[in-house]
């Protein structure tokens, strides 16, 4: 029989919640030393609930649970303040952070480094530094993933030439191309090593790396169109 379980004062923030039975939620949460978990809020979609306001994606809160098994009981949830909400792109670029997280991290697998990027990205994009904000919490999580990019040297242990054109190859890493253009997944040197400095102050660099980072999380999620995505992209053409 798995043994009761009880965690108090736990940073979190809410990823994705859910109706269950008439007056509750589950809560998928990412928590700092426990990683991502659900929670079952009981009562939460009651009008008088005091959990009803405090649920609230990209804000920092204080969760206290218990019980056993693969979901939790909610017990305290108190909000902790300091992200301003986020609007417009901002609001969309949150919800793509969260889809990566439910597709890509483990249940109840501990990341306190990837937990504190995000918070840092959840402020960073609401300042308005969405793009770069969004490629350096990318390359954060598939490192902690155990799919870091090897960005400064290329395939063969050579260093990135900055004037040189590379394809970069999954599991293998940047090869040097003899010209450019001569792969669907071509970069410039200049991209791998702006990257890897998590410098983004060029146009190009900025593209490369989008494009870049796009097909390798569509690798990693087994090719799923992600939802905030396609909505965004829908909402441009119209």
């Amino acid at each position: 029989m798995n043994q009761r379980h009880k965690v108090d004062g736990q940073p979190a923030f809410v990823l994705h919640a859910y109706p269950y039975s008439e007056t509750s939620l589950i809560v998928d949460v990412f928590s700092r030393d426990h990683g991502r978990l659900a929670l079952l809020a009981r009562g939460a979609r009651r009008p008088r609930s005091v959990m009803r306001g405090v649920l609230l994606a990209f804000q920092p809160l204080e969760l206290g649970w218990a019980g056993r098994g693969e979901v939790h009981t909610l017990m305290k949830a108190e909000w902790q303040g300091g992200q301003p909400l986020l609007t417009g792109k901002s609001l969309f670029c949150g919800y793509y952070l969260n889809e990566l997280l439910m597709h890509l991290l483990p249940r109840e697998d501990a990341h306190t480094r990837l937990f504190s990027v995000y918070a840092d990205t959840l402020r960073r994009i609401a300042d308005g530094a969405q793009e770069s904000a969004l490629r350096c919490f990318e390359r954060a999580l598939l490192q902690e993933l155990g799919y870091g990019l090897t960005l400064e040297s290329d395939a063969t242990g050579t260093a990135v030439d900055a004037d040189a054109h590379y394809a970069y190859e999954i599991e293998r890493g940047p090869v040097r191309l003899s010209s450019p253009g001569s792969s669907t997944l071509a970069v410039s040197g200049r991209t791998l090593i702006d990257l890897a400095r998590e410098d983004f102050s060029d146009p190009r660099t900025l593209a490369e790396a989008k494009q870049l980072m796009r097909t390798l999380i569509g690798h990693y999620t087994g090719g799923k169109t992600l939802a905030s995505r396609r909505i965004f992209r829908e909402l441009q053409e119209l």
